[in-house]
């Protein structure tokens, strides 16, 4: 393997990944599932074996040819793997990380898709014997819809994938990934697990949090059919991310609890500010907050949107 043309025409080198014959998937849900299919689209060459719960998901996920291989047992499915990826929700990671442990070959990266880091690396750290090859990682990436029907080859091109080393994490490890995740056409960026689990908790675990719960308020609301009925175009915006996987935001929540709590403390006394100016008829300082507030968004999303442009280009 040496090159391949991404979807935006640039090259990606695969040449590191050579040593990758075969990678496995452990969850083959809207993650693991798109992140296979967009390897096979980009170049990769390597036998790709899947690992989930239920035959039925697998057989789907054979079918769509994303996986050239599949079974439910997990010492099975990392038997010679070079890598080991597990897309699997946050709080059924550890028990994942102890069944693939007897069965992991030596130097076999174990790599995740995780949106919390803290959590896995402790698991990981209290489970297996060595964590030089352990790489967390997380793509800024998804859809309202899951499961392996809803996988993409396209679903990371362009979108931001970070990785958060640990300190023994081996360089060509951590390089392995990198080529892995470029090959799928993201951008890869590296963080302390810290200020991930920080920043996510603002930037996506908040934002979803609201959305689910605004859905629940309104769904137990006598009005609830007239209001979905009468739905604008914003509404639909903001609550699609409602639709997203209960059970994947369920553990994201209690795995990044203190981050989310604290991040909704400091929104619940902002809402209360903005409640206050509507109450009080104060239009100047509320429109004042909208412009700061767009004006803000506005600068930012475009400065990092041309950001990634130029480092396309």
């Amino acid at each position: 393997m040496k090159s391949v043309d991404d979807s935006d025409g640039h090259s990606i080198s695969l040449e590191h990944l050579k040593g990758v014959e075969r990678l496995a998937i452990i969850g083959t849900g809207l993650i693991g599932a798109s992140f296979a299919a967009a390897l096979k689209k980009n170049g990769y060459k390597g036998h790709i074996a899947g690992c989930a719960r239920t035959a039925n998901t697998l057989s789907k996920a054979l079918e769509l040819g994303v996986i050239d291989s599949a079974t439910t047992d997990y010492t099975e499915v990392v038997a010679g793997a070079d890598v080991v990826m597990l897309a699997v929700p946050m709080l059924a990671m550890r028990p994942a990380l102890e069944a693939i442990k007897p069965a992991l070959s030596a130097g076999c990266i174990v790599t995740d898709g995780g949106s919390v880091k803290g959590p896995f690396i402790a698991d990981a750290r209290a489970v297996l014997d060595d964590c030089t090859h352990v790489v967390p990682a997380h793509p800024i990436a998804g859809k309202e819809y899951s499961g392996v029907g809803a996988a993409d080859a396209g679903l990371y091109r362009g979108h931001t994938v970070i990785l958060t080393p640990l300190e023994e994490s081996h360089p060509d490890a951590v390089l392995t990934i990198t080529q892995l995740w470029r090959a799928c056409g993201a951008f890869v960026e590296t963080l302390d697990w810290q200020t991930h689990d920080r920043i996510l908790s603002a930037t996506s675990h908040m934002p979803h949090v609201v959305a689910f719960a605004v859905v629940d308020m309104l769904a137990r609301s006598p009005a609830c059919e007239d209001v979905f009925r009468y739905s604008a175009g914003g509404f639909r915006d903001f609550t699609r991310i409602a639709s997203g996987d209960p059970v994947m935001w369920r553990d994201i929540c209690l795995s990044n609890g203190d981050e989310i709590v604290e991040i909704l403390d400091s929104l619940t006394a902002q809402l209360s500010h903005v409640r206050d100016l509507i109450g009080q008829g104060d239009a100047e300082n509320l429109q004042a907050l909208f412009t700061n507030a767009k004006t803000t968004r506005d600068k930012l999303i475009d400065k990092y949107d041309r950001a990634k442009r130029a480092q396309q280009s």
